[in-house]
């Protein structure tokens, strides 16, 4: 037996790595990312700017600019707190790590792996209701986990990843009403929904928002924000690691940020993709093609392993759900731009042929 092995905790042991598929040469169109890279022009003020700043000194530890400049772009009323993390990802385990030894987290299947994988990690007890088969939350079940389990956490995707789907607006509300838990409402594809709870936040002491830039253009950021009332915000910041934020991703956030028309601009361009991109997904014969208010499309399609395989051969990554139950022959699809979105079809089309 090796060191590690001896030393390392059993149940890590039993955890697989999370699994990022190699790209190389490939359309990656399975990662949720937007198409559009910076323009030329940006980039060259993007570097001026980032000739004025000072890499030998410790960054700014609340970020205080970007925090601002993160507000104007989504609209955060000043009297709400923000927390910022490197990704939505830290701000969840630092979630967890505000809970009690025997605390329980509850989420929904299927839905975003972290919540499960952070729960473990943290040695909290984990508990997921199921989807109904339309990948809508069933109330009743949840009320009867919630007053069973009394959980501390209740992460709920809004929009849903991977199904697309927002889930019914008065289901979420019944559920914050009935527990005490803190309910966090990650609303990583806020941009693309038709929906959202900002607005809601000062109307319930239980909620939190949590949010990202990954979706609308800047993954490589690594930026998250949870967005809370000022005294959850204050108390929860006591759990982040100083300096969390580092001095290239709060310095380039902040200058990228604040191009808001391009951004919402981009955003229109991927919603509009999105509708044409359903359309003819939904006339090949056989796909069954779930509604998206995300920035990208799960459907269910025959022979979905070998259709995976197949374009992965024609040099298109998209995602497969294979190995989660629930979501056998199921795909997912991110939004391309139009030229991309042209490709994925034609591809899915010649392999039905």
């Amino acid at each position: 037996m090796s060191f590690i092995d001896s030393w390392l905790r059993a149940d890590i042991k039993e955890i697989d790595a999370y699994h990022v598929p190699q790209s190389d040469n490939l359309l990656k169109l399975d990662a949720m990312e937007s198409p559009f890279p910076l323009s030329d022009k940006l980039i060259s003020r993007y570097l001026e700017h980032l000739a004025t700043v000072q890499f030998n000194r410790y960054p700014e530890s609340r970020a205080i600019n970007l925090q601002q400049t993160l507000r104007e772009l989504m609209g955060i009323p000043a009297e709400l707190g923000i927390l910022l993390g490197n990704g939505s990802d830290e701000l969840i385990q630092l979630l967890t790590l505000a809970c009690g030894a025997d605390a329980t987290i509850l989420s929904f299947e299927p839905s975003f792996v972290m919540y499960e994988r952070v729960a473990k990690f943290t040695r909290l007890n984990y508990q997921a209701v199921a989807l109904t088969d339309d990948f809508e939350i069933d109330l009743a079940k949840t009320l009867i986990m919630i007053d069973k389990h009394q959980p501390k956490l209740i992460f709920i995707a809004y929009p849903n990843n991977p199904t697309g789907n927002a889930f019914n607006r008065l289901t979420i509300e019944k559920i914050i009403a009935a527990t005490n838990a803190l309910v966090v409402l990650d609303e990583a594809y806020y941009a693309y929904a038709d929906d959202s709870f900002l607005a809601d936040v000062t109307q319930y002491t239980n909620l939190v928002l949590l949010r990202t830039v990954s979706k609308i253009g800047f993954a490589g950021l690594r930026l998250g924000l949870l967005i809370g009332s000022q005294d959850t915000i204050a108390e929860l910041n006591k759990l982040r690691l100083p300096y969390n934020m580092n001095t290239l991703t709060q310095c380039s956030a902040d200058f990228l940020l604040r191009e808001k028309s391009q951004i919402n601009k981009n955003i229109k361009r991927i919603i509009h993709e999105r509708g044409v991109l359903s359309a003819k997904l939904q006339a090949i014969y056989g796909l069954k093609v779930y509604p998206s208010q995300a920035n990208f499309i799960l459907f269910k399609a025959p022979d979905a392993e070998r259709l995976f395989a197949y374009l992965q051969a024609c040099g298109i990554l998209i995602k497969n759900f294979n190995n989660i139950p629930k979501l056998t022959h199921y795909l997912r699809v991110t939004i391309g731009d139009s030229e991309q979105n042209q490709q994925f079809i034609q591809t899915v089309k010649n392999f039905y042929d």
